[in-house]
């Protein structure tokens, strides 16, 4: 039976919050916070990028620092902007087809405030694992550094989405890994711009790799 697109975003949040919630305390989580623990201590805001397919745990696991999240201005945006509630999470709304510079400015402003940033890059439509231009330019309009994040689990659902949406399986093992720091120079041209996009393309690639490698071992 098909859910009504009413009903689905009225308690569709809230169900999907309990059940991660749920899902977590059957969970073995491991987290390799060292690339940030200095900037964390120092209290300094950053731009976390994760892949799309690879979101489910983070905002349980690091709601707490009320990070700004970027989401579509769709009706998908809005279950996730509701389920991210839930969590302590606030969104800003916007993508490159709508919205994108009004939420760009807010971002900015929000890391400029203090606040961190998380951007999934390949968002909200894909390609996927492919990242977009965007990230890389609020690192060189904020000054804040990137910083990759990659979540791998030894057993693991995938849906059949663009994005592969991966699940956990209850009583997995989970890894948490977070990437060294990323800045993009504020003085960045296009071509610099581009480099800086390809390279963080490939640190976020190269960790999701190893962090995949290191849950299923």
């Amino acid at each position: 039976m098909k859910v009504p697109g009413a009903l689905k975003l009225a308690v569709g949040p809230a169900l999907g919050a309990t059940a991660v919630r749920a899902l977590a305390r059957t969970l073995r989580i491991e987290r390799d916070e060292a690339a940030v623990a200095a900037m964390w201590q120092a209290g300094t805001p950053a731009i976390y990028a994760v892949w799309h397919g690879r979101i489910a745990l983070l905002p349980y696991l690091y709601g707490w620092r009320r990070a700004r999240v970027l989401a579509s201005r769709s009706r998908d945006g809005e279950i996730v902007t509701r389920f991210m509630a839930h969590f302590g999470l606030e969104a800003v709304r916007g993508s490159a087809s709508r919205g994108g510079a009004e939420a760009l400015r807010l971002l900015v402003r929000s890391l400029h405030e203090g606040r961190d940033a998380v951007v999934v890059p390949d968002g909200p439509r894909g390609p996927r694992e492919t990242l977009k231009a965007g990230i890389v330019a609020l690192s060189r309009l904020s000054g804040a550094p990137i910083v990759p994040i990659a979540v791998g689990a030894s057993a693991e659902w995938r849906l059949h989405s663009w994005d592969e949406f991966r699940i956990p399986k209850p009583f997995a093992r989970c890894l948490v890994r977070f990437g060294e720091p990323l800045v993009v120079p504020r003085d960045a041209d296009r071509a610099a711009e581009d480099g800086a996009r390809k390279e963080v393309e490939a640190a976020l690639r190269a960790l999701t790799w190893q962090v995949d490698e290191e849950a299923a071992a």
